[in-house]
């Protein structure tokens, strides 16, 4: 039987996108779109940050769902010729960790309902979330970092550290694996599989609605403490990334210097 449902408000998302929020009982489904792939913009995550604080400031505890209005993606990650590479030094803080560390220290329950393709990003983001619920036809979970050539930032890493098993981890970041919804569920990727129906009646079984509120985002704030933290703190980020470069300058020019060596040893052999 379908929930009644209350649409409460919907939010812009630039340049063409909404957030929507329904209520569902004091389960709050926040249905986002930004076409054609709900790609993590600036405009994106502030958007959703506001969505999530007018839930907190203006509406009874309850759960939280968020879910893509996109059937195909959840959502495709970041926009690597965009915010993310233009101006990292206030996409990385002011939104996108931003979004990540709201979500992972929320005070209510928070439910990613991954109806369609989750890739890099996305992936991060629905970790974020205390469970994922996937759509068992369609759609892949991924980071695929290692086929763009793009490295994982250390607080991008830190949530799968904390949540995921290594062997896990490895087959997931080293090999780029897809994963069917049968297979994340297996190794803890998502807690369930489903549509909102299923999705509505697994978060009844659970009583998330009964936990929202009181101690819940302090004992989350404890629990993902690493993540948080990192999240938190992008300049010792940067400043840790400068000074990895700098060592691997170093370990460079040593390496190169003992292969040289090498080879002045062979021909003074010949």
């Amino acid at each position: 039987m379908a929930q009644a449902s209350k649409t409460l408000f919907s939010l812009p998302i630039e340049p063409d996108g909404s957030v929507k929020c329904e209520d569902l009982d004091q389960v709050y489904l926040l249905s986002f779109q930004l076409p054609p792939d709900n790609r993590l913009t600036t405009s994106f995550c502030q958007t959703l940050i506001l969505a999530l604080d007018i839930l907190q400031e203006k509406h009874p505890p309850g759960v939280i769902i968020t879910t893509s209005a996109i059937p195909k993606f959840y959502s495709n990650g970041l926009d690597l010729a965009s915010d993310a590479s233009s101006a990292p030094a206030t996409f990385f803080p002011h939104a996108l960790y931003a979004l990540w560390a709201r979500l992972l220290t929320y005070p209510w329950p928070t439910v990613a309902l991954v109806n369609g393709h989750a890739f890099a990003g996305a992936c991060m983001l629905a970790l974020m979330h205390d469970y994922r619920c996937m759509n068992p036809h369609r759609g892949y979970l991924c980071l695929n970092e290692l086929e763009l050539g793009v490295p994982l930032r250390p607080a991008m890493m830190a949530v799968f550290r904390q949540k995921l098993g290594a062997a896990t981890l490895r087959t997931l970041v080293l090999e780029a694996r897809r994963y069917k919804a049968l297979e994340a569920l297996r190794e803890g990727l998502v807690d369930s599989l489903g549509g909102l129906e299923e999705c509505l009646v697994w978060i009844e079984e659970l009583g998330l609605k009964r936990k929202a509120g009181g101690v819940y985002g302090l004992l989350r704030r404890e629990m993902w403490r690493e993540t948080v933290e990192r999240l938190g703190n992008f300049d010792v980020e940067v400043r840790e990334e400068e000074e990895r470069n700098e060592r691997e300058q170093k370990e460079q020019e040593e390496r190169q210097k003992r292969v040289r060596a090498w080879e002045t040893g062979k021909l003074s052999k010949l």
